[in-house]
């Protein structure tokens, strides 16, 4: 009994020299908690950086004006100022410049001479076939003077064949003789005729080597440089100037054919030019066009400028606003205001900012608000017209952001 109890005794000694094992259950326990720390900072990590990695979608609005007659607005377009009067002024022969007599922004009369082509082979043409003429016609001179000659001969054997002086025979070759003359006259005058008929074109041709403007105008583009060559079908200077009647300058607007109905010819409009947003003209509908663009299903509608063209150019993109009735003077004194969505405001830093897009980026731009205008609210100080900014930023929203459109 002792032995047995002894050697029980004996199997419970503790084994120092072993490692002590641990419960699978706790294994898996500690497995489980590495894996959630890890899952958990991914995706911490993944809302700080992925936010700087990848675009964000984003709403997108812009900064406009709006003018103080929006209440009388029945449509509004947009366009280019397009001068209905235009000359592209070409050569009608090809050759090199010898003068260019005008530069841009020269005003111009229809006739003035704008440029020269050189003409010394030209003159020289003519020269010579003014030369020809002058022979031809030294010709005439001479079978004239024969002619009379003969003529003068003739009559003084007439009278002595008459008296019976002289035998008729001598007469009558005095007389054919004459008659050849008569027509080596003719003949001598065909070749003035025919040298001078050669003189003319070279003189149309050198005529036209004087290069006039077509029309009244100003000179909207750097002429051609002397030594340059000029002319239809040449790889040189296509056109030597251009010249646009500012007093023919419209807006064309293209207008959608649902909204045409709301427009009519004569009707009041106003114009506001891209490159002077505050500033307003009034304008006229002078005509409607006559065709349907079926890919753009709209139509173009011409608008002419009532007031001074001060500062407008062709080519400028402008806006027109096409109204009920006529603007008074004190509606037009009165300034456009420079409004944004009220969506697109958010809280930052204590105030009111706005996510303007730059370069695919945001960046924060604090703004000083005016008063409701709508949906919209007017910015007293902030982003310029035309900014593209956020219309809904979220809080995820940050400075330097990168972001893309969404349609």
């Amino acid at each position: 009994m002792n032995d047995q109890l002894s050697s029980d005794l004996a199997s419970l000694r503790i084994r120092r020299d072993e490692p002590p094992t641990e419960p699978a259950g706790r294994k898996v326990v500690v497995w489980l908690m590495v894996v959630g720390l890890v899952v958990s900072a991914g995706v911490v990590g993944y809302q700080k950086i992925g936010l700087r990695l990848y675009k964000q979608a984003v709403n997108l609005t812009e900064v406009a004006l709006i003018s103080p007659a929006q209440s009388l607005v029945v449509a509004t377009s947009t366009g280019y100022v397009v001068p209905q009067s235009l000359s592209r002024v070409g050569a009608k022969i090809p050759g090199r410049l010898a003068r260019v007599l005008i530069k841009e922004g020269d005003l111009v009369k229809a006739g003035d001479a704008i440029a020269e082509l050189e003409g010394a082979d030209q003159r020289s043409a003519v020269a010579a076939a003014q030369s020809k003429v002058l022979v031809a016609r030294a010709a005439v001179e001479t079978a004239r003077a024969n002619l009379a000659e003969i003529k003068q001969r003739a009559d003084r054997v007439r009278s002595l064949v008459e008296r019976q002086a002289m035998p008729r025979t001598e007469l009558e070759d005095l007389e054919a003789r004459q008659k050849v003359l008569i027509e080596s006259v003719r003949a001598a005058e065909s070749q003035v005729a025919a040298a001078q008929a050669e003189v003319e074109p070279l003189k149309v041709v050198l005529k036209e080597r004087l290069i006039l403007a077509p029309i009244n105008g100003t000179v909207i583009s750097k002429p051609a440089m002397a030594g340059e060559t000029v002319g239809p079908q040449l790889t040189g200077v296509a056109n030597i100037a251009e010249i646009a009647d500012f007093s023919s300058i419209v807006v064309e607007v293209d207008v959608p054919e649902a909204r045409l109905g709301l427009i009519q010819v004569g009707g009041p409009g106003e114009i506001v030019l891209d490159a002077y947003p505050t500033r307003r003209y009034r304008g006229t509908t002078v005509d409607i066009g006559k065709r349907v663009n079926r890919a753009k299903a709209t139509v173009v509608v011409k608008v002419k400028f009532k007031d001074t063209l001060d500062g407008v150019l062709p080519d400028m993109s402008a806006r027109v606003s096409f109204l009920r009735e006529e603007l008074k003077e004190e509606a037009l004194a009165q300034k456009p205001k420079k409004v944004v969505s009220a969506e697109a405001v958010v809280d930052r830093n204590g105030g009111k900012s706005l996510f303007v897009v730059e370069d695919g980026k945001l960046r924060a731009v604090a703004v000083n608000l005016g008063a409701p205008v709508g949906g919209s609210v007017e910015l007293l100080d902030g982003p310029p017209v035309g900014a593209k900014v956020v219309r809904n930023p979220s809080a995820d929203n940050f400075d330097g952001q990168r972001i893309k459109q969404t349609e």
